[in-house]
């Protein structure tokens, strides 16, 4: 076990006898996460996220010799996160004011947001996944707090925890709610070898559309693109010879025109784009989608193979009920048909990142592990 400091309170006790730090987000995470972990998820959004002054948390252990070492007194870190926004912490959380502040029962530490406060009223449409508007009401953050705050319910929900805002209001993210996956790499594969690796989880997945294999690891059931499809240009026969007067050569002009065009039907060039499709029933579809990538995940721009072009093999799941997915409390429908799409989505992914390797990132831009999957 390990000693914390005691969160601080503010001036005006609630009615429980403890108070908030007025004025201030909380990040608050159940027992057993680092705060390496904590780092980590802030650089992964924040390119500066740096400490300024490291944590110090002393082991708990007492000692059961004649002499006892000198007692260590634990000190909060300070982690900054933007130009005007820190986190200080971990504090620990007393049961009561777990209790009194409505917190998960399973809290047991909180981070300190400080952050400027910058609200602003906007359209009111879409849903509410996050339950942002929910907690801000029609003047929600904008800028640098929405940055932070978005943040906040992205790492809340990837560490099972918890964000109080500064106005008492408690989100829970939905751990589960947040299940597509994208594996990022430098590799370019036919879409044959990208279907394969879907058919080894679902056997039923078929490529979309003119989506195309080229090469010979395209079956019988994958279509082959059009040259416009690939976006192949055939040469246009009015305006072969344009011009020439020569009569000879017009003609040499035509045959070269006429070869070129049948070397492109008989080689189309590589999609640039692909899709595949996995039907899942009732429960919606699992859709990969295969595209260049010009916006990498802060936490690999430094990798030296990320610098060049970048392909993205994106695994997203199709609800049954669309509106459901920016529902904050979804139905009871919705979260069986996901929970059971979310076996699709993990395994696809994992079987993709097999074949293409790189690196593995959740819809925050977290990395997730492939073991993990």
């Amino acid at each position: 076990m390990t000693l914390l400091p005691a969160l601080p309170t503010g001036t005006a006790p609630d009615r429980a006898g403890v108070a908030p730090p007025p004025g201030r987000h909380l990040l608050v995470l159940p027992d057993g996460v680092a705060t390496d972990e904590v780092e980590v998820l802030a650089a992964s959004r924040f390119p500066a996220a740096r400490w300024e002054r490291p944590p110090r948390i002393p082991s708990g252990r007492r000692s059961t010799g004649a002499t006892r070492a000198p007692t260590v007194s634990a000190t909060p870190g300070v982690l900054r996160v933007g130009r005007l926004s820190t986190l200080t912490g971990p504090y620990a959380l007393e049961p009561a004011r777990v209790a009194a502040w409505g917190l998960p029962t399973d809290s047991r530490v909180a981070w300190v947001v400080d952050c400027p406060r910058e609200r602003q009223e906007g359209p009111r449409f879409g849903g509410d996944r996050d339950g942002l508007r929910r907690a801000f009401g029609a003047a929600g953050p904008v800028r640098e707090e929405l940055r932070v705050v978005q943040w906040l319910v992205a790492a809340a929900r990837r560490l099972g925890g918890a964000l109080r805002v500064d106005s008492g209001v408690v989100l829970e993210p939905d751990m589960d709610a947040a299940l597509d996956l994208v594996v990022l790499t430098d590799r370019w594969v036919e879409p044959a070898t990208v279907l394969a690796a879907a058919r080894r989880v679902a056997p039923q997945a078929r490529l979309d559309g003119a989506g195309a294999a080229t090469g010979p690891g395209a079956g019988p059931d994958v279509p082959r693109p059009s040259p416009q499809e690939t976006g192949a240009v055939l040469v246009a026969r009015d305006q072969v010879g344009a011009g020439v007067a020569d009569e000879a050569e017009r003609r040499r002009l035509h045959a070269e025109a006429d070869a070129f065009d049948a070397w492109m039907r008989a080689h189309p060039p590589a999609a640039e784009a692909f899709g595949l499709q996995v039907d899942l029933g009732v429960d919606g579809i699992v859709a990969v989608e295969v595209s260049a990538e010009r916006d990498v995940p802060v936490v690999l721009a430094g990798l030296p193979w990320a610098q060049g072009e970048v392909v993205a093999y994106r695994v997203r799941w199709e609800a049954p009920d669309v509106e459901q997915l920016e529902a904050e409390r979804p139905s009871l429908a919705h979260r069986v048909a996901r929970g059971r799409a979310a076996r699709v989505v993990r395994s696809v992914a994992r079987e993709v990142h097999a074949d293409v390797g790189g690196e593995i990132a959740d819809q925050a831009g977290f990395l997730v592990d492939p073991v993990d999957l």
